[in-house]
């Protein structure tokens, strides 16, 4: 019988190896990974650039196939999935530009209940119920009609945060939502997936540099090195020490006592 820890995980992976596979050679970014992710958390995947966040972030997305290993979302294998059933069931915010900016902001937030129309598009009263829903959820009503090539950076961000809660699936998944914002964005976007994580019980994991952000707002957090994936709650991944593992010690060193990075003035 399952316990309900287990009854609240929402995607976890078994022995998961991540990389790239050719016919002349194979390489491995990450192995040996296992994480669990439960229902209604927020969860940071950090690690130094190149680590392979992307990769990780597509294996689990089933936009590349894994090494070897498994990765199961509540609780069937991704393998089974179809690509409506999985749309259904996650949401992917990438850093990618728009195809276009000519949409509004009702118009490209609508596009995230294309699951779920008709093969013309047509908006049930549901769907449009989801995206008025998602728009108050995010508190951008205000910008429902301006055009997408209107909008500042954050602000477009909200919008496709917006887009991905409309979508209405178990886990959200985003890649450096916080890439272009100044820091007070960086912030307000990070509480923004804290709160909703909370409000709607969703699954939300995205990845980002912003380590000292993600400890303060993190339910749990993925910590990436070139030894190991680990995840953890931010307090225990501090008293663990692999923050200090991180970066070089010559430039920039962890500080447990106020959880963040410091200049090494020594240098």
């Amino acid at each position: 019988m399952l316990t309900q820890e287990a009854h609240n995980v929402v995607l976890k992976t078994k022995n998961l190896s991540i990389g790239y596979s050719s016919k002349k050679e194979e390489i491995v970014v990450a192995s040996n990974i296992n994480i669990a992710l439960k229902k209604g958390e927020l969860i940071g995947l950090i690690g130094t650039n190149g680590i392979g966040k992307s990769t990780f972030l597509r294996t689990l997305t089933k936009v590349q196939p894994p090494i070897s290993g498994h990765v199961f979302i509540n609780n069937k294998s991704l393998n089974t999935y179809s690509g409506l059933n999985l749309a259904k069931t996650l949401s992917l915010v990438l850093t990618e530009p728009l195809a276009s900016k000519n949409f509004t902001v009702f118009e490209l937030v609508a596009l995230g209940r294309q699951p779920y129309t008709n093969w013309i598009g047509n908006l049930t009263a549901t769907d449009i119920n989801a995206v008025n829903n998602a728009l108050t959820e995010i508190n951008i009503e205000h910008l429902k009609h301006k055009k997408c090539f209107e909008l500042s950076d954050g602000q477009l961000q909200k919008v496709l945060i917006a887009r991905a809660l409309a979508q209405d699936t178990d886990i959200i998944i985003l890649d450096e939502p916080t890439t272009h914002l100044d820091m007070y964005h960086k912030a307000r976007t990070l509480k923004l997936l804290k709160e909703l994580a909370k409000n709607t019980n969703k699954t939300i994991l995205f990845s980002s540099h912003e380590i000292d952000l993600a400890i303060q707002l993190c339910d749990e957090m993925i910590v990436m090195t070139k030894n190991d994936v680990v995840i953890n709650t931010p307090c225990n991944l501090i008293s663990s020490g692999i923050f200090n593992a991180l970066f070089p010690e010559d430039l920039i060193a962890f500080d447990e006592t106020s959880g963040s990075f410091k200049i090494n003035k020594n240098i």
